[in-house]
C-alpha cells in the first residue's frame, strides 16, 4: 500500500473512531477538533493531509515548527493551517511560539505565560492558549500541578492564583484546559484523568466566568475515544493518523 493511501484509510478511520465516541456520549461529533501532531514528519506529509481535509496541525519543538510551518503555509493551496503548540515550551522559546503558532496548548506555569505575554504584545497578537494541568500528579508530566485539587484547598487555591494572574496578562485569552493521561494499556485506566480535566473546567468557569474556558484538549492515539466520550473538544493524534515517529 501507498503511504498516500495509508494515511487517506488511518484519517478516516480516525475520523469515525471520534464520531463514534461522540455519539456515544451523545456529543456532537463537530465539537471535537481533530489536531494532527506533526512532530518529526516532513513537510510533504502535513501536505498531505492537507490534501485530505486536515487543516489543524500540532508540533512539539517551536524550532522544529519555525522551519516548517511557513514552507507548508506558502505551498498550500486554499485557507491557511492553523498552527498549534502541543509541547513543553522553554522561556528561550516563546519569541518563536508567538512568531509561528496560532494556539499554544501547554501554558504550564506563570514564568511561560508572562514571556508568550511579552512576545505577543510586541506582536501586536492575541494569542488563545490552554493552560496545561498535571492531573495525574506524576511526576515526569509538565504541568500545573492539581492531581489533589478537589480535597486540597491549598493546593487548589495556588493554582486558581496562577490562573487569575494569567488571566489579567495581555496578549492572551485562556480558552481552556490540556492534560497529557499516563500511558496505559486499557485507556478505562485513565478515564477518571479526562474527567478530572473536565470537573476543574466547570469549577474554573463558575471561579472566572469572564473566561470562556470551552476548550478541553486531551486525548492521543492511545485514549483518544475515552476523552472524547469525556468531553474532548480537540484531540492531538499523530501516530493513528501517520504512522510512528521519524527520526
Amino acid at each position: 500500500m501507498e503511504y498516500g493511501e495509508f494515511v487517506h484509510r488511518n484519517l478516516q478511520r480516525v475520523r469515525e473512531r471520534i464520531a463514534e465516541a461522540a455519539l456515544r456520549a451523545g456529543r456532537d461529533p463537530d465539537g471535537v477538533t481533530l489536531v494532527a501532531v506533526t512532530k518529526t514528519f516532513p513537510v510533504q506529509t502535513i501536505l498531505l493531509g492537507y490534501d485530505l481535509g486536515l487543516r489543524h496541525f500540532g508540533e512539539n519543538r517551536p524550532e522544529e515548527g519555525a522551519e516548517k510551518i511557513p514552507q507548508v503555509n506558502a505551498a498550500v493551496d486554499g485557507p491557511r493551517p492553523t498552527w498549534h503548540m502541543v509541547g513543553h515550551v522553554q522561556s528561550r522559546k516563546a519569541a518563536l511560539t508567538v512568531a509561528h503558532f496560532d494556539v499554544v496548548h501547554s501554558v504550564d506555569r506563570l514564568k511561560i505565560a508572562r514571556r508568550l505575554s511579552r512576545f505577543a504584545v510586541e506582536a501586536g497578537r492575541t494569542i488563545p492558549v490552554l493552560l496545561e494541568c498535571n492531573v495525574s500528579g506524576e511526576a515526569t508530566k509538565f504541568g500545573f500541578l492539581v492531581d489533589r485539587w478537589r480535597e486540597d484547598e491549598e493546593q487548589r487555591e495556588a493554582f486558581f492564583t496562577a490562573c487569575a494572574e494569567i488571566l489579567a496578562l495581555p496578549g492572551l485569552r485562556v480558552e481552556g484546559l490540556m492534560t497529557i493521561a499516563p500511558i496505559a494499556e486499557d485507556p478505562e485506566e485513565v478515564r477518571p484523568v479526562f474527567a478530572g480535566l473536565r470537573a476543574l473546567r466547570d469549577a474554573l468557569a463558575e471561579r472566572f466566568p469572564q473566561a470562556t474556558w470551552r476548550e478541553l484538549s486531551m486525548g492521543m492515539t492511545d485514549d483518544f475515544e475515552v476523552a472524547v466520550e469525556e468531553g474532548a473538544t480537540m484531540v492531538r493524534i499523530g501516530r493513528a493518523i501517520f504512522g510512528p515517529r521519524r527520526g
